[in-house]
């Protein structure tokens, strides 16, 4: 009996702890757009993003401040449900980082949420500082049966991809899907947004949730934009795009202005697209020319792509594809440039 009453006390101590506590993960981004985090315990119940206090932490560590001057200012942005935590009451926090110029996302003006945005974010998982599947001391076969791959001697990680979509899901990130990339270990999935803050933020989280994911597994997260040289497709973060203009009773015309608008602005748009993206976009493995802007219709090989899907809808209705941001590129800085440019 004494027993019985023991593990109920303890229930209603954790149960209460529960009640009384909201755990808070407060997730930003370092000077060099790395991600950074720690816990915070809030002795109340709290599930609004405005209700979570401001924090402090050494920018001297991080980069983002001199010692002598060294706090750093949190302010929580958007809050979700911390997947890696079983009940109510534990939230990954975005933050933005005040007085700090590598806080790209408060630089975003007029956001909408007509705007729409689908990322494609891939990335190469490595252990023992090479691509997850490689051989130790040789190269695998040439590329060909690792796109979109079925089975063991084609694919490697699957377990892991798919266990970060679910977690993604449940933080209540609209992951729309997974796919296995041209090169063993390379994978992407793709995310869609709204809003330029909104889809940045969506983006940042998930890549979050992929690193710490890795953790469990002993895996390193690539985000290179070329991580092997040679023969092998590099990582981008393809941005598909659209405002209401051109999803609603739009024309050829409306594209192909928005598209002449692009060409103007090219240099602006690869000068935040990504640090070592001249690596990747070198005309070769489904890239245009750094030193070029190009589009075409179904074109892999072009700056932009004109999706299928909007050439059968005789561009009434539909969106663009900007293949050029590297797979380590800001999604604040991509979704601002496009904005600023387009409209």
């Amino acid at each position: 009996m004494l027993s019985v009453d023991l593990v109920g006390s303890e229930m209603c101590i954790r149960d209460r702890y529960k009640m009384n506590n909201t755990i808070l993960e407060y997730v930003w981004l370092g000077a060099n757009n790395e991600l950074r985090s720690k816990t915070k315990v809030i002795s109340k119940t709290i599930s609004k993003v405005e209700e979570m206090p401001l924090w402090s932490f050494d920018g001297s560590s991080t980069e983002q401040a001199p010692g002598n001057h060294s706090d750093c200012i949190l302010k929580p942005v958007k809050a979700y449900p911390n997947p890696f935590h079983e009940g109510e009451g534990y939230y990954l926090v975005m933050c933005e980082v005040f007085n700090d110029e590598s806080n790209k996302r408060i630089e975003i003006k007029g956001d909408s949420q007509t705007y729409w945005f689908g990322f494609e974010q891939e990335y190469v998982i490595y252990q023992d500082g090479r691509p997850l599947g490689w051989p130790e001391e040789d190269e695998p076969g040439a590329q060909g049966p690792y796109y979109c791959g079925v089975g063991a001697s084609n694919v490697a990680g699957r377990t892991f991809v798919d266990e970060h979509m679910k977690l993604c899901l449940d933080a209540g990130i609209r992951m729309t899907g997974t796919n296995a990339e041209v090169m063993l270990g390379q994978w992407e999935y793709q995310v869609f947004g709204t809003g330029q803050k909104g889809a940045g933020d969506d983006l940042w989280m998930s890549r979050y949730i992929l690193s710490r994911l890795g953790e469990e597994y002993d895996y390193d997260i690539n985000l290179e934009p070329k991580p092997i040289k040679g023969d092998w497709n590099g990582s981008g973060l393809h941005c598909n795009f659209s405002t209401d203009a051109m999803r609603s009773n739009s024309s050829l015309g409306v594209y192909q202005d928005i598209l002449s608008k692009l060409s103007n602005r090219h240099d602006e748009h690869i000068a935040v697209y990504g640090k070592n993206n001249d690596q990747r976009l070198t005309g070769k493995h489904e890239t245009a020319s750094i030193d070029e802007y190009t589009y075409g219709e179904g074109d892999r090989g072009a700056s932009i792509r004109i999706p299928v899907e909007t050439v059968d809808a005789g561009y009434k209705t539909g969106y663009l594809e900007d293949r050029r941001p590297a797979s380590n590129a800001n999604p604040y800085e991509v979704t601002k440039v496009i904005i600023d440019t387009i409209t």
